[in-house]
């Protein structure tokens, strides 16, 4: 099975049988040239030779095989001196020679394929040792090069990885500024169900189209291990309740049966994929506690644990050492077929700490610190990596609070080396003795361990930050974006500058007049009131904050000075405790402080993300129509990593972000309308007033309980049971057959039209003719904007659908539960209540201006008069367009509503992959130039002229777009690899996956 599915999806690295003469003179001339030449002219002559070969019909004809395993298999044969790289190539050239079809069998580093010594006998396996190139410049490389420099060696076989890109790594200072391409095969995936359901849609899909075209469908099944974590799905329909746990887990399972039962077939239906059912905890939160691995030990050969995730999230993993960033869903899909990841080698920016952080300062406060220090550093497509003698202050849960909020900073990853606070949180979370020390072992034996106790290596970075940990000061962030942080100290003042200022990502245009209205009504019969900044969320939630015992447990501190005092938050306030795996309660139980958190109405409403991701729940029916009615300005506060409006909740247009201690102190306030420093909380039982320096817990206090409090057999125990389900899990029926039986009334899981009518010979590329604008954006539109996730909307067009088939405005469910319905997610696309479309001239909504008629339509209604029409469409857009959540249905439902382009600014990482793997052209425009500055209405009709022939597309060239008005301007079009290219011309990367395993 690990043969048949490993077809390649490198394009400079196609092999072929050697039935053909004409590849057979290709791979003789080629080979010796790349090996007796400087390698990166060589390669970048024989690049230039395939692709010219890859154009001609000789190549049509070619059958492609395939006989590499994953390194799982690691089932290593070959040579090859280790003496230099070079040599190394030289001595590799002459099994290339005899024929490319059997390089893939040969490995290149054999010879410093090592024994790891176990400390008291025996050893624990073998391991390719850096240290044994014998390289000085691999001792000045971050430790998070190190990890792809591993990788690359391990794989190495000089097809799909080659000698070449091990030395494009090793040469990384002189390399990384060019923009090389290198592959890398993560060593795992891991899936949460918002973006699991349609991966597994879309893979049991692909078996339906491999058996169509007469191929073999078990060909598709994951090659890696998969880990699935179901906690998108829990909403907080029951808060301030006892009962709220098991009451909101009926509710999940009432609406969600039929998509968990699809994730149960799955589990069973595909090799290699373990599903953590609902109710155990947030994905990322159980990574880090459980799924990780830090070193794996497979088959006796030892390597470093990196996976790629499709919640972009998982850097959170980054805080213990394993390498993991976000990915798009079609991306991780390839990845568990044991396909190499194409990668640009990135840049790293070292970023040191020192000093402590003063009494009273949070981790929550230093990751808003360090995120807006790297958003206005700009690190868009690059490592972060930290280090210095700060590092020893920070607990692992603090690193992991830092790494998980990567994506709000813009980085791939914000990695933290294992050093010896790594080894005592893998004993703390339960880890064995032997395990732990295997890990120590081999990273040390392979230079990728830390010992601060030692003199360090210079270590080089592309470029450098500061942070002493003692500047840190505690904060928020908001109102609408993870990075717009705040002081404390200048909330007040800056809540009433955002009331002020003109609407956009820090105003509301409040007027004067407007400003101090108060809004009285009844809650249940008792009075209350709300006026602007009343926070009516207050959600100790999200993976960024629910890891890390000192701010849960310092919340806890909070709520239990609030209740011996006398303070009790509003009953108004829609309060709520989502941990991120059963540990928390675990210790917020032994601690004895989960009481007090339910006094104050923060009950434990379920084990999953909610109200950061939009599954707030409603609210109460008085609060909600206190707020529309009279137009309040509204406030969430959460512990979350993503504010943007609308996401939350659709009535909280203010959104702050906020530890968790902080946000029970918020929500005893009732108000973001407050100087915690000058201003009272509220009155004590005595009388007296009750400031926030009465509630707010020293760290000795919190470090007191968190020594008392969280013990290793807690995540032990939890552990143990996590894949033994819950009843309502385990009485799922699903059926044992391979391929999946389509249900055509199913509003959940429906068969997507992606592979209809594909034939075995790929489409080609394609420009664009005639299309119209179908939306035209500012910057910072996010894959909130363009994909939602939260509640469907009542007026939809997802809504009309869900009508006319017989679904119930109150089952529903969120966009997120429906993504594994095509037609659900078609219908959601740019359908964001607060987007807002430049073709509207000022009115926010899901809407767009149908330009041949001048009709105002729903998003979704526009595009589909525009194909029954057979007219191309395009998106216009700003700067960081697709930022925010890995979400590729941001990408799958512009395809399907037949947006051909989106010329833009500049794009998030993630999403412009995601384009191009749906065959979407992304475009962007030359520094300096925009929308505005060329003067474009949205209202001109686009031509954007690309070669017909894919071998005449270069990554990164310049096209020209015309209008039909006469203007002309020059885009760089996003194809930022050859591989990238090659999956253009099949269409997309699922398309071209499936021809290549079917021809094998």
């Amino acid at each position: 099975m690990a043969t048949s599915s490993s077809a390649l999806l490198r394009a400079p690295r196609l092999r072929f049988s050697s039935s053909s003469s004409t590849l057979s003179r290709l791979s003789t001339t080629t080979t010796t040239s790349l090996f007796s030449a400087s390698s990166s002219q060589a390669y970048a002559s024989f690049a230039n030779q395939k692709q010219r070969f890859l154009s001609t019909k000789a190549f049509r004809s070619l059958r492609w095989s395939a006989t590499t395993r994953w390194s799982h298999g690691l089932n290593w044969r070959g040579c090859c001196s280790s003496v230099s790289l070079r040599a190394q190539a030289r001595t590799a050239a002459p099994f290339l020679d005899r024929n490319l079809s059997t390089s893939a069998t040969e490995h290149a580093f054999k010879k410093i394929l090592t024994s790891l010594p176990k400390p008291g006998g025996g050893e624990f396996g073998k391991f390719y040792s850096l240290p044994a190139l014998n390289d000085s410049r691999i001792d000045r490389l971050p430790y998070s090069i190190r990890i792809l420099l591993e990788s690359a060696i391990r794989n190495c076989d000089n097809f799909q990885v080659t000698v070449d890109d091990v030395e494009k790594i090793i040469d990384w200072e002189n390399t990384y500024p060019k923009q090389v391409e290198i592959p890398f095969k993560p060593a795992r995936v891991l899936l949460q169900d918002f973006t699991g359901v349609p991966a597994v849609v879309d893979l049991a899909c692909m078996r339906d189209a491999m058996k169509k075209l007469g191929a073999d469908p078990n060909k598709i099944n994951p090659l890696v291990p998969v880990d699935l974590v179901v906690d998108h799905s829990v909403q907080v329909d029951v808060a301030r309740s006892e009962n709220a746990v098991q009451a909101n887990m009926e509710h999940e399972f009432r609406r969600n049966k039929e998509r968990f039962a699809f994730l149960k077939w799955g589990s069973s239906a595909f090799h290699n994929m373990l599903v953590v059912p609902p109710g155990s905890g947030i994905v990322h939160q159980v990574n880090l506690e459980y799924l990780g691995r830090v070193v794996f030990n497979t088959d006796g050969t030892l390597y470093p644990d990196s996976v790629v995730g499709t919640d972009s999230h998982t850097t959170m993993i980054d805080g213990l050492g394993v390498a993991g960033w976000g990915v798009g869903g079609i991306e991780a899909e390839a990845t568990m077929l044991g396909q190499p990841m194409s990668m640009v080698l990135p840049g790293v920016v070292g970023f040191k700490l020192s000093g402590k952080l003063h009494n009273g300062v949070t981790a929550t406060d230093l990751v808003l610190t360090v995120t807006q220090m790297l958003r206005k550093h700009g690190v868009v497509g690059k490592f972060v990596e930290f280090y210095g003698e700060g590092m020893g202050e920070l607990s692992l849960a603090d690193r992991a609070t830092i790494a998980n909020m990567s994506p709000e900073y813009g980085a791939t990853m914000g990695f933290f080396p294992v050093d010896h606070v790594t080894l005592q949180y893998l004993k703390l979370t339960g880890r064995s003795d032997e395990t732990v020390s295997m890990i120590e072992t081999y990273l040390r034996a392979n230079k990728m361990f830390v010992d601060y106790n030692e003199p360090q290596q210079e270590r080089v970075y592309t470029s450098y930050l500061q942070l002493d940990l003692a500047d840190v000061e505690p904060c928020v962030s908001g109102p609408k974006r993870p990075h717009d942080r705040v002081s404390l100290k200048e909330m007040k003042a800056d809540w009433h500058a955002c009331l002020d200022n003109q609407v956009g990502f820090k105003g509301f245009a409040v007027p004067k007049e407007e400003k101090d209205k108060v809004v009285k009504f009844s809650f249940h019969g008792q009075p209350a009131e709300l006026k602007h900044g009343s926070v009516v969320i207050a959600a100790i939630t999200s993976c960024t904050n629910t890891s890390n015992p000192s701010v849960m447990l310092g919340a806890g501190l909070v709520a239990k000075k609030a209740c011996e005092l006398g303070l009790q938050v509003k009953p108004w306030i829609k309060t709520s405790l989502a941990p991120g795996s059963g540990v928390v309660t675990k210790y917020l139980l032994k601690s004895g402080l989960q009481k007090y958190l339910n006094e104050q109405g923060f009950h434990i409403v379920g084990y999953g993300c909610t109200t950061c991701i939009g599954n707030s729940g409603e609210l109460d029916e008085s609060v909600a129509s206190a707020i529309s009615d009279n137009d309040v300005i509204a406030a969430a506060v959460l512990s979350g990593n993503r504010n943007f409006e609308g996401r939350v909740h659709a009535l909280t247009r203010a959104n702050y972000l906020a530890s968790p201690p902080l946000v029970v102190a918020y929500a005893l306030a009732g108000t973001v309308d407050i100087d915690f420093d000058k201003e009272p909380i509220g009155t004590g039982k005595d009388g007296k007033s009750v400031y926030f320096k009465d509630l707010w817990p020293s760290n000795e206090e919190i470090a007191e309980v968190v020594q008392t409090s969280v013990l290793p057999d807690m995540f032990k125990s939890t552990y143990e049971a996590i894949t033994k389900g819950n009843p309502m899990w385990n009485q799922l029926s699903v059926p044992s057959s391979t391929l999946y039986s389509w249900d055509p009334n199913s509003t959940y899981i429906h068969e997507p039209p992606y592979f209809n009518d594909m034939t075995m010979d790929p489409p080609g590329p394609h420009g664009v003719k005639d299309a119209f604008c179908l939306l035209k954006f500012g910057d910072s539109i996010t894959t909130d904007h363009i994909s939602p996730a939260g509640s469907i909307h009542k007026d939809s067009p997802a809504a009309k659908y869900l009508l006319e088939h017989g679904v119930d405005y109150k089952d529903f469910n969120s966009y997120g539960s429906r993504r594994g319905n095509d037609e659900v997610m078609a219908r959601g696309t740019f359908a964001n209540i607060r987007l807002v479309n430049k073709l509207l001239n000022g009115e926010v909504g899901p809407k767009t201006i149908h330009i041949p008629t001048g009709e105002k339509l729903y998003v979704f209604d526009a595009a589909m008069k525009y194909k029954a029409a057979g007219q191309d469409t395009i998106v216009l857009a700003g700067a960081e367009y697709g930022s925010g959540s890995s979400r590729d249905w941001a990408a799958k439902g512009p395809a399907l509503l037949g947006v051909k382009a989106v010329i833009a600014k500049s794009f998030e990482r993630i999403h412009r992959s995601n384009l191009v793997g749906m065959g979407i052209i992304p475009l962007s425009f030359k520094p300096g130039e925009d929308v505005e500055t060329l003067g474009l209405t949205g209202h001109e009709r686009y031509t954007i002229d690309l070669p017909s022939k894919i071998s005449e597309i270069r990554p990164g060239q310049d096209v020209t777009v015309t209008t039909d008005t006469g203007k002309s301007f020059t885009c760089t079009v996003r194809f930022d690899t050859e591989v990238e290219l090659a999956y253009f011309d099949h269409g997309g990367i699922l398309p071209y996956v499936i021809r290549n395993l079917s021809k094998e």
